[in-house]
């Protein structure tokens, strides 16, 4: 059976729902506005020897009254299900406590084409919740409710970019439905790129970058919960998965904690998150394209294959590939313009420009492209502009 990126979708009764997210243009999502977030601290106060010695079971006593089930109440024909004779459709999902004002944060594909929203606490009844900012481009959304004082427990968030392969890495959600589920494994990769699409109806997708890979498994129902270290910080959101089944097959996908830090003050603001994109797909030039191109085969960049029409790269003047050739028997394109660096740093792949553009550009912003074209080097200026 042909193995697919699934995003882990809410659970329907029964079913399963699930959705696929394919790379063709890459976003950058960089416009945080100050607000204020959970402390980064230990959840121990007596300080880091005590942290270090927390079990698991330290770990969910301590982080599980947190982390909610969400239950959503879908609109008709949204197109992840339909209303049944019983009524709508229902699905559900997870997410965790952000501050003391009641903000719930989740996975967007959690609450995207949510008719009603209700949020229940461990051992506790199900109550209503508003939905307060998404972004697709992220997979984050913000809902929030209006508990009892004595339930919002924020999390605490470590900084994601601390995190290394082999460290513990702990899933606690609500997986199939099951109430405050735990399971846990280690970090077994790091600076992922997430597919995701939107759903506004642009057609546009997005990749989310330095996301977590684990093997803690992760299951529908999971998305939106928390993927947490053995102290019991934050270092991520569970997300999606790899699997043939739809079931975790051990090689899951967490949104880092940073991104999460950086955007869920601006959902709660604003409502949204204003991207800055290119508008290009393409991948990494490899040896046997750059011959076929007539470069040195050692040549190293981000060859483009397709330009959306419009957007901040085709403003530009940047070029798309238009030579179709045959390379070790499977047809491809070739021509098109070469990135090799940005602002000056060198550019092999769509990780190293989305993390760069992520964490140094905004709506507005303009950027250095060195390109080669036609085998000589060039730059261009290209000005982020928003999606219209």
């Amino acid at each position: 059976m042909k193995t697919k990126i699934r995003i882990v979708f809410p659970i329907l009764a029964s079913m399963i729902l699930f959705g696929c997210g394919l790379l063709t243009a890459p976003a950058v999502i960089l416009t945080p506005v100050p607000s204020p977030t959970p402390a980064i601290a230990p959840v121990y106060a007596d300080g880091a020897a005590a942290a270090l010695d927390m079990s698991l079971e330290d770990v969910y006593r301590h982080v599980s009254p947190s982390v909610v089930l969400i239950t959503v109440f879908l609109k008709p024909g949204s197109g992840t299900a339909s209303a049944s004779a019983n009524g709508p459709a229902v699905a559900s999902g997870s997410g965790f406590v952000w501050d003391t004002l009641g903000n719930i944060v989740t996975n967007n594909h959690v609450v995207e084409n949510a008719d009603a929203i209700q949020v229940t606490f461990p051992g506790g009844a199900p109550m209503d919740a508003k939905l307060i900012g998404t972004d697709p481009g992220s997979d984050l959304a913000v809902i929030r409710v209006g508990a009892d004082p004595s339930l919002l427990k924020p999390v605490t968030l470590e900084d994601s970019d601390a995190v290394q392969v082999g460290q513990i890495a702990i899933v606690i959600g609500y997986p199939f439905g099951l109430d405050s589920t735990m399971t846990s494994g280690i970090v077994s990769g790091l600076s992922r790129l997430l597919p995701v699409s939107a759903s506004d109806g642009s057609g546009m997708s997005y990749s989310i970058p330095d996301v977590i890979q684990t093997d803690a498994p992760i299951n529908p129902g999971n998305s939106g919960g928390v993927l947490v270290n053995d102290t019991g910080e934050v270092i991520g959101v569970p997300s999606a998965n790899i699997s043939t089944s739809g079931s975790s097959a051990g090689v899951g996908f967490a949104i880092p904690s940073n991104i999460v830090k950086m955007e869920v003050p601006t959902l709660i603001s604003t409502g949204g998150y204003l991207h800055a994109y290119l508008g290009i797909s393409g991948g990494m030039l490899i040896p046997d394209l750059a011959s076929a191109m007539g470069l040195d085969p050692n040549t190293h960049g981000l060859l483009i294959a397709e330009i959306q029409p419009g957007g901040p790269a085709d403003k530009a003047g940047l070029r798309g590939s238009t030579k179709a050739v045959t390379i070790r028997g499977f047809q491809t394109t070739v021509g098109g313009d070469i990135i090799t660096a940005a602002d000056g740093n060198a550019i092999t792949g769509f990780e190293e420009l989305i993390r760069y553009m992520f964490l140094n550009k905004k709506i507005g912003d303009t950027m250095e492209v060195t390109i080669l074209r036609d085998g000589h080097p060039q730059t261009v200026q290209v000005t982020f502009t928003p999606l219209s």
